[in-house]
């Protein structure tokens, strides 16, 4: 049976003008919500315990940067201060003031620096765990909030031991009877199976920084845990992937934007560029290969910044233009152009949705290859800034989409 050019010519209006709308703009709120979520972590201890310091590693800047928390032996916070994420301004650590004073009352201290804003506290110290660090974890767990310890400056300790006894150090002996001794202090205390971990904030890469990620990215659900596994610096091979996966989970929302965009009438294919050039900043930015982090990683290794920048590889790096990416995507279109001319030849009147679909494939493919590429440079600078051994995942490549490109 055919159908009726006049039946055609409506339903591909009605398609295009309410269908597509409709799930173009839920897509959208989607991407909003992922990108607009919020994280506030508080930081709070004793004054000298390395409290900015820790956040400013946090935040993957330096001490001296513009926008770094204050540093200092002595406590310099006086009322709860938030420092925001360089990229993600919708994460904030919040430096809180010291819990050193004799009159310390947890359950006050928590209403006057309004526990209620934060996802979870992290209280640090660079000696032992006290009294008052056991009675605030417990007021913040009654209130419903979680807590973990960091026991800070570890590489000042092993420093230390090893001058005293160098005949017998042996440094993950040492490290271990640090992480039991603060154990024993906080059960001591009346805590249950305290969560310790031992950092350096100068040395993000050794001890526990990875271990304290990966607890809170599964402590944390949905967009909270995005933001957070985007938010902290990459420093292990590990790390790296679990960014790359939590990106790549949420490509198909920006490619179907994409494919929206060019199903409505009169919306050409080079529309999406903009939000694509935008996206594929992004994840330049949070594996750390823009030029500000790859500087700041080098002063902190003490390494020339072109010996990284010279592991970034990616064409999607050196290249990012409008041009570049407009080449791409034509590149990655030719595999659906065959389809579109013969269904085209016979419904005309679907030539938009034949282009949104073109769009998808095409967005699809090049986030999917400049998510690969951007992995493996961040594994290449990790393993030249650190001399780690790494070994990279995944392969640059049209991905699965259920189809073949010959």
């Amino acid at each position: 049976m055919d159908i009726k050019e006049v039946d055609l010519r409506e339903m591909a209006s009605v398609i295009q003008s309410k269908v597509v709308l409709e799930v173009s703009s839920q897509v959208q709120s989607l991407l909003d919500s992922l990108e607009t979520t919020t994280l506030d972590i508080a930081v709070t201890g004793e004054g000298g315990a390395g409290k900015s310091t820790f956040i400013n590693a946090m935040l993957g800047i330096r001490d001296d940067d513009f926008g770094a928390a204050k540093t200092g032996v002595v406590e310099t916070t006086a009322s709860p201060t938030p420092y925001l994420h360089p990229h993600l301004p919708h994460v904030r650590l919040w430096d809180l003031p010291g819990i050193g004073t004799p009159s310390f009352q947890a359950k006050k201290y928590l209403q006057r620096v309004r526990f209620e804003r934060y996802d979870f506290f992290i209280i640090v110290t660079s000696e032992r765990f006290r009294e008052n660090h056991a009675e605030l974890a417990r007021a913040v767990a009654a209130m419903g909030k979680r807590f973990y310890f960091v026991r800070s400056k570890v590489d000042q300790d092993l420093w230390a031991t090893q001058q005293r006894r160098p005949s017998s150090f042996q440094e993950a002996q040492v490290l271990q009877e640090i992480e039991s001794d603060c154990s024993r202090q906080l059960k001591r205390e009346g805590l249950e199976n305290p969560k310790v971990f031992l950092i350096s904030s100068f040395h993000l890469h050794r001890f526990d920084f990875h271990r304290l990620k990966d607890t809170l990215a599964e402590e944390l659900e949905g967009h909270k845990r995005h933001t957070l596994l985007l938010s902290f610096p990459s420093v292990t091979a590990a790390a790296v992937q679990k960014k790359k996966s939590s990106l790549r989970w949420h490509i198909w929302k920006k490619a179907l934007l994409a494919c929206f965009i060019s199903a409505l009438p009169g919306h050409p294919f080079y529309l999406n560029v903009p939000m694509l050039m935008k996206t594929l900043k992004n994840y330049q930015q949070h594996f750390g290969l823009d030029d500000a982090s790859l500087e700041t990683l080098a002063a902190t290794v003490s390494k020339p910044s072109y010996e990284l920048k010279n592991q970034v590889r990616s064409k999607f790096v050196g290249g990012l233009s409008e041009e570049a990416i407009q080449t791409v995507l034509r590149q990655s279109a030719i595999c659906g152009q065959v389809a579109a001319t013969a269904l085209n030849s016979q419904f005309p009147f679907f030539n938009n949705l034949v282009a949104g679909a073109i769009s998808f494939v095409a967005a699809y493919y090049l986030l999917h290859t400049a998510l690969d590429s951007f992995a493996e440079d961040a594994q290449r600078v990790l393993e030249r800034a650190y001399g780690l051994e790494t070994v990279v995942q995944g392969s640059i490549g049209c991905p699965s989409l259920g189809f073949t490109c010959e």
